[in-house]
């Protein structure tokens, strides 16, 4: 029986030549998915000042409930010229510095006007307040190195005053489709071609994961023009390319990264779709030959390039982040290789039930594009029954 490497081992020998980029300084208002290069503390507290939770007026719990006189309004941006003493109400607005000696804010519609005075009902001291750093202290972690910037997280950023962070830089990645049978999408087809689609499909892959994607022309199934094209992409910090690496007499990917200087670190893996995968360094360039047909393309950028993307990045954990759910159907195992099977999501008694997609061959795209998550199904004889345990990516 042929043996070849399992999926986690395969991944491992990809994690573990993985070089971290360096930093660079970044505006906020672009860092939407980046990747935070150090941890970032809050230079301030938030909020920088005591303030209201809501429209009413400040003052002393103990002199509720009662008649009391109004002073001077502290209104957001503009706090009052005085304090509140015994007996007096100052009108405040929601985020307005509450005036020293006010310890409590009462809503507006638990008061009534009485001339230049002010009825109130009881309220506690503390009440409607939010304290000075009540949500973070100054010196205090915003954000891990490491983790992606959310919108949230940006928008808790920009609340401390931060107009500009360190991230990891993007890696730059060429990309590059071979066959001489492809044509780019619009062209019109001639007899035995096929439209190029793995070069858009895996550039939104890429971009997704955070990288910059330089896509180099599609080549033909000709020694020197692939050796040509692949030298340019080994310039980056990852090479992709698609198609040429099984053993047919034109699979000439693997021969020209060896003559390039590339060492190859694994050949083929024990997966359905996607045996015939590579991977290999130069440098600190990452590698990676992924088969033609789009599926298998699919699932072995999902497998292995993105983990890789993400660990060039800092991300202290890449993945692929396995979800739990269980098989609607039975699904048939393959003996050899774990197999990924496409499924669309539905939730039944709080728990993810995949259904499997019919037409499982690797070049079924157009089938693929129906399904929302792929199941990992281990390898082994006779049939998975439906429900049982299993862990599957979602795209």
């Amino acid at each position: 029986m042929e043996s070849l490497l399992g999926i986690e081992e395969a991944r491992a020998l990809v994690l573990e030549r993985v070089q971290p980029l360096g930093a660079e300084s970044v505006r906020l208002s672009a860092a939407a998915g980046r990747v935070l290069a150090r941890a970032v503390a809050a230079p301030v507290d938030l909020p920088p000042f005591d303030s209201s939770a809501m429209d009413g007026f400040a003052l002393r719990a103990a002199d509720t409930p009662g008649r009391l006189a109004v002073v001077a309004q502290s209104a957001a941006g503009r706090p009052a010229a005085t304090g509140v003493g015994a007996g007096e109400a100052a009108p405040i607005s929601t985020g307005a510095v509450v005036p020293g000696g006010a310890d409590a804010v009462i809503p507006v519609e638990q008061t009534k006007s009485d001339g230049g005075a002010v009825v109130v009902e009881a309220v506690a001291k503390g009440d409607n307040i939010r304290p000075r750093g009540g949500d973070i202290r100054a010196g205090d972690v915003v954000a891990e190195a490491g983790t992606r910037l959310s919108s949230w997280l940006i928008g808790a950023l920009a609340a401390v005053g931060l107009a500009e962070i360190e991230c990891a830089r993007r890696p730059r990645v060429a990309l590059l489709a071979t066959g001489t049978e492809l044509r780019r999408p619009g062209e019109p087809l001639g007899p035995g071609e096929i439209y190029e689609a793995n070069s858009v499909l895996l550039g939104a892959q890429l971009g997704e994961a955070g990288a910059e994607v330089e896509g180099l022309d599609q080549v033909a199934d000709d020694e020197e023009a692939t050796r040509i094209a692949l030298e340019r992409g080994l310039d980056l910090d990852v090479l992709v390319t698609s198609g040429g690496v099984s053993v047919g007499p034109h699979d000439l990917v693997r021969r020209a990264l060896a003559e390039l200087g590339v060492e190859e670190v694994f050949w083929r893996v024990a997966v359905r779709p996607g045996k015939p995968v590579v991977f290999g360094v130069r440098g600190r360039t990452l590698v990676f030959g992924l088969p033609g047909n789009p599926v298998s393309s699919l699932v072995g950028f999902e497998l292995f390039v993105r983990p890789a993307l993400l660990a060039l990045q800092g991300d202290p954990d890449p993945g692929p982040g396995w979800l739990p759910g269980r098989p609607g159907a039975p699904v048939r195992r393959n003996r050899e290789r774990d197999q990924l099977v496409r499924a669309r999501r539905r939730v039944e008694d709080d728990a993810v039930v995949l259904d499997p997609v019919a037409g499982d061959e690797s070049h079924m795209i157009a089938r693929a594009a129906r399904a929302d998550a792929l199941v990992l199904v281990a390898r082994g004889g006779g049939e998975l029954p439906a429900g049982s345990p299993v862990g599957y990516l979602t795209r």
